[in-house]
């Protein structure tokens, strides 16, 4: 008796993992997807009745022959079907396992195709009525057990004579319902494994497409410039923005408020991801329409300060620095907003511009900013940027820096805008040495030579 229980859970146990092994391959790879391109729910049911069926025949041969009854795992094939084929795959499932267990004879065969059809029925009204609750281990264990169960009851009742079907049942029961039902649950979870993690990856490509969007669309709205622009004799100008993630919070704008006067913005939105970029948006728009509907640059910047805390739920904030230049006298006026001091190049010396800073922008409501000046003379050059480009970090943790940044002006009067923002990059990722970008590097260089 011992013996013939140790062989069955044996058996029992060892067709199992083939089944389980063969479930979790389908499941988590993409056959179904590319073998079931349909709308059409009957095809879905039809396909996973078959593949619960060649489960229990497999099942049925390999199976446990115990006086004419044939213990097996067959009825985790019609119950996988009816949970995920509704009752009509179950019922597929369970004539294809049933009528195969059928000519393989024996005393309980009839009462097996009666029990197996009636299961896959049954897992798969449940399924349309408790889908929620079947992923669930307890839920699926007990329904199992039960199924199970009836499947013995059934034998009690069809196979004659009872003494007979009762000393059967007695030395199946525990190794049949524990095995059908462990196996069950290990069938439903790796299910809902793997369609979780299916579900996960096509949100991920989601996201990422939607990212990849984002990106376009950010990159959109700042000025294109190249060597046509801004259509003036007397001045170059290069930009380059380069985002840590997909899409960052860095901006910067270039645009004319009347034919001489030429506005430069650079400004840096606290956080990354898309938050910030479309915090980074709002920023660009309110400013460049302030700094044209109002004449004093200072008030300018203030009232866009004020617009901006006004909205801001997201208690978000920006750095930024705005000057308007004259193209026919070289006068610079600006603003600094809490930003890095700009490099202002002549003579093949560069020094950082620095004055007074003023409060972020969206930081505090009726925050005064102080408006600056600063007469260029002819080949000046001035280059604006974000702290992502002293904030670089090698492996080490140290900072690419304000002296290492000034470092990369030496001899570079004369240098075109677009030759010093590569030349700052070239000296970023020499020093970085392949360590990964962490915040946006946003760059915003021009040349007066009037």
């Amino acid at each position: 008796m011992i013996g013939d229980m140790s062989a069955m859970f044996s058996k029992m146990i060892g067709t199992l993992a083939v089944i389980l092994v063969i479930s979790a391959f389908i499941g988590g790879s993409d056959i179904l997807s590319k073998f079931i391109k349909t709308d059409k729910k009957w095809k879905y049911s039809v396909f996973f009745g078959v593949l619960g069926g060649i489960f229990g025949i497999y099942g049925n041969i390999s199976g446990f022959d115990l006086n004419g009854a044939v213990i097996s795992v067959r009825d985790i094939g019609p119950m996988l079907a009816g949970f995920t084929g509704g009752p009509l795959g179950g019922f597929i499932a369970g004539i294809i396992a049933g009528v195969h267990r059928l000519t393989m004879g024996g005393i309980t065969a009839q009462a097996c195709v009666v029990a197996t059809c009636s299961i896959g029925l049954i897992c798969g009204a449940v399924s349309i009525k408790w889908n929620k609750a079947v992923v669930k281990p307890y839920f699926a264990f007990l329904l199992s057990v039960v199924m199970e169960a009836f499947h013995l009851c059934v034998v009690l009742v069809m196979v004659k004579p009872f003494e007979t079907a009762l000393g059967i049942v007695r030395q199946i029961a525990f190794p049949f319902v524990a095995v059908n039902a462990l196996g069950f649950v290990m069938m439903i979870t790796i299910i809902t494994y793997t369609e979780k993690q299916r579900n996960l990856t096509i949100e991920r490509s989601r996201l990422q497409s939607e990212l990849e969007v984002a990106n376009v669309i950010q990159h959109s709205l700042l000025p294109l410039i190249n060597e046509d622009y801004p259509g003036c004799d007397g001045i170059e100008v290069s930009a380059s923005m380069e985002a840590a993630k997909e899409v960052g919070g860095d901006f910067y704008d270039v645009f004319f408020v009347d034919q001489s006067h030429l506005v430069f913005v650079i400004g840096d939105v606290s956080g990354k991801g898309i938050p910030a970029a479309m915090f980074m948006a709002s920023s660009k728009i309110t400013l460049q329409n302030c700094i044209r509907d109002i004449p004093k640059l200072s008030d300018a910047v203030q009232t866009a300060n004020n617009v901006l805390c006004a909205r801001n739920d997201a208690e978000m904030f920006v750095t930024l620095w705005v000057g308007v230049l004259d193209l026919n006298s070289g006068m610079l006026n600006f603003v600094s907003a809490g930003h890095n001091p700009p490099v202002l190049l002549r003579n093949n010396k560069a020094e950082y511009l620095k004055f007074k800073n003023g409060f972020v922008l969206a930081g505090m409501e009726g925050a005064v900013y102080k408006e600056h000046s600063v007469q260029l003379e002819r080949g000046d050059t001035l280059y604006l940027y974000t702290d992502g480009v002293t904030e670089a970090e090698d492996k080490n943790h140290n900072l690419f820096g304000e002296e290492r940044l000034l470092a990369c002006f030496e001899n570079r009067s004369g240098s075109a805008p677009a030759e010093i923002i590569e030349n700052v990059k070239g000296s970023i990722e020499k020093f970085i040495n392949g360590n990964s970008q962490f915040d946006d590097l946003t760059m915003l260089c021009f040349n007066w030579n009037k």
